[in-house]
């Protein structure tokens, strides 16, 4: 399977010299997309009602939920990044910590996954394909493998599951809790009804 892995990396890296447009839109993709998972909860936060707010509210939690399961994968086993290795070509910088599984795309499609209730699916589906550009993008720049990407998949899954299923009880406990102090923070632009209450 190892073998595997690194003879995709190989296929999908980037070479030491890539087209100028090429590592341009895969910076774009690699660093700066996942800012909409953030960006689009709270904007959809600040004008939806409360059907709404609780599915965003649970996919949060699922993307929180799915990155604390990453860092226990990664005490538990460690997996070099390619970089470390000596493998392929490296064109952005990264901290040294295990490569599998991808941060970046299991934040990405845990609150993409957990988005596909029946109110949220449009985003929910529009977000899950917004996590194949940084995928191929994190494994051209050399951070990551292609193995990495489908551990992303499968934990992004587990926690997509545990919202939907579990999601009521949560949400009753959760929601009005952040719905209280959303109220006493945002305040002024609820009063000039700037945002929803």
């Amino acid at each position: 399977m190892e073998s595997l892995n690194t003879h995709l990396f190989l296929l999908w890296n980037a070479p030491a010299h890539p087209a100028p447009f090429a590592y341009a839109a895969a910076v774009l993709c690699a660093e700066y997309l996942i800012w909409l998972v953030p960006l689009g909860l709270m904007l959809g936060w600040l004008k939806a009602g409360q059907v709404v707010r609780q599915q965003l509210l649970l996919a949060a939690l699922a993307g929180l939920a799915a990155l604390v399961t990453n860092q226990l994968i990664g005490l538990v086993w460690y997996h070099p990044r390619p970089f470390e290795i000596g493998l392929g070509h490296t064109l952005v910088p990264h901290v040294l910590d295990s490569s599998f599984p991808s941060d970046h795309l299991t934040l990405l499609w845990a609150v993409a996954f957990a988005l596909f209730a029946p109110s949220t699916r449009p985003e929910g589906i529009a977000l899950a394909i917004i996590g194949l550009p940084v995928a191929w993008a994190r494994i051209y720049l050399g951070v990551h493998y292609p193995f990495d990407m489908l551990g992303a998949a499968l934990v992004a899954t587990v926690w997509a599951w545990v919202v939907h299923h579990g999601g009521a009880r949560i949400a009753a406990w959760v929601y009005p809790l952040v719905l209280r102090l959303y109220r006493v923070m945002f305040a002024p632009l609820i009063r000039r009804g700037w945002v929803l209450p």
